[in-house]
């Protein structure tokens, strides 16, 4: 596995990230556990999780699946990079209750000490907000993080799912502080869905953070959607419900199956084409990876050590188009 720099930091992580979202809603604690031990010994240190997954009623069960993994004790918590998040609310579900969610300090405070509770852990590596918060300034949430590293608590920050615009306020205002600022952003980005290139990948890339893109798959949709749907049974499942919806337009249908097609040509598969690709893209750390099972995980860990051909990286751009630079991109 190959190794980078989260953004401007020195920490070293796997330039694939496993995602848990899937630990908990759809795959047991059994699974969860090999499927994390499998993990590390392909070499994937970096773990992302949020304070929400699990979802619902379980909502936190996720990070308490990937604690109980850490408690089995044989370095796993020494081997792991553990990244969470904080924004959505943990009240249970019914019971709305003020400074329960997004950003404020009294949040962040409260979620942080539940998040090491539920991780089995006394620090978090990477505590990214997991949404933009608009009714809380910048000064008073870099207030509450400064003292949580102090504590060491936490080691870094990261964003996720912020505009070009909200990373540079976030690091103009830690830059007046004297605090450290985001090192990292959590971006929708893939082949089919490049807007992230005309100002979040950019700014990113300025105030040096790393870019840690999830849904690389969009859903399912590029990997191999249609020859899921046209197998049926199970194969059809796996694409996903976002998957079979976008396939209604004939557009996108018309897109997936050149997609589809030219891979075909060149003998490689569809998921791993597209998980190797984020791996070219300047500034990208790692793609977030959420197998349900070994055998999916084992699918990632082939696509990162896979090198894209000349011609293979032009097929894809004619057939997915970035936007172009800004402002380019707006040009008519």
């Amino acid at each position: 596995m190959e190794y980078t720099q989260l953004g401007r930091t020195g920490l070293k992580v796997s330039r694939l990230v496993l995602g848990t979202m899937n630990f908990g809603p759809q795959t047991d604690e059994a699974d969860s556990h090999a499927i994390m031990d499998a993990a590390i010994d392909a070499g994937i240190n970096f773990f992302d999780t949020a304070n929400v997954y699990g979802w619902g009623e379980n909502k936190g069960r996720t990070e308490e699946i990937v604690g109980s993994w850490f408690g089995k004790g044989g370095g796993r918590r020494e081997k792991t990079v553990i990244a969470t998040k904080v924004y959505g609310n943990m009240a249970a579900d019914g019971e709305p209750w003020p400074n329960t969610d997004k950003l404020s300090a009294l949040n962040i405070r409260r979620a942080v000490d539940a998040s090491l509770k539920r991780l089995g852990t006394d620090h978090i590596d990477l505590y990214q907000f997991h949404h933009v918060d608009r009714a809380t300034p910048w000064d008073e949430i870099w207030q509450a993080i400064d003292v949580l590293v102090q504590q060491g608590k936490i080691l870094y920050v990261g964003s996720s799912n912020h505009a070009g615009w909200h990373i540079a306020q976030a690091n103009e205002t830690a830059r007046r502080r004297n605090s450290y600022g985001l090192v990292s952003e959590q971006c929708l980005y893939n082949l089919a869905e490049r807007r992230a290139e005309m100002d979040v990948i950019p700014a990113a890339r300025e105030y040096g953070l790393g870019i840690i893109p999830w849904s690389p798959l969009h859903g399912g949709l590029l990997g191999g959607a249609i020859r899921k749907e046209r197998e049926g049974g199970a194969g059809a499942r796996t694409s996903g419900g976002r998957a079979a919806d976008a396939l209604k337009n004939p557009a996108v249908r018309e897109q997936v199956q050149a997609y589809e097609d030219l891979l075909d040509k060149h003998g490689l598969e569809p998921g791993e084409v597209a998980l190797a690709w984020l791996l070219t893209r300047p500034g990208v750390t790692g793609p977030i990876v959420g197998p349900r099972t070994a055998e999916q995980l084992a699918s990632a860990v082939r696509a990162s050590e896979l090198t894209l051909s000349d011609e293979v990286l032009s097929g894809l751009d004619e057939i997915f188009p970035g936007p172009g630079p800004t402002p380019e991109a707006f040009a008519w």
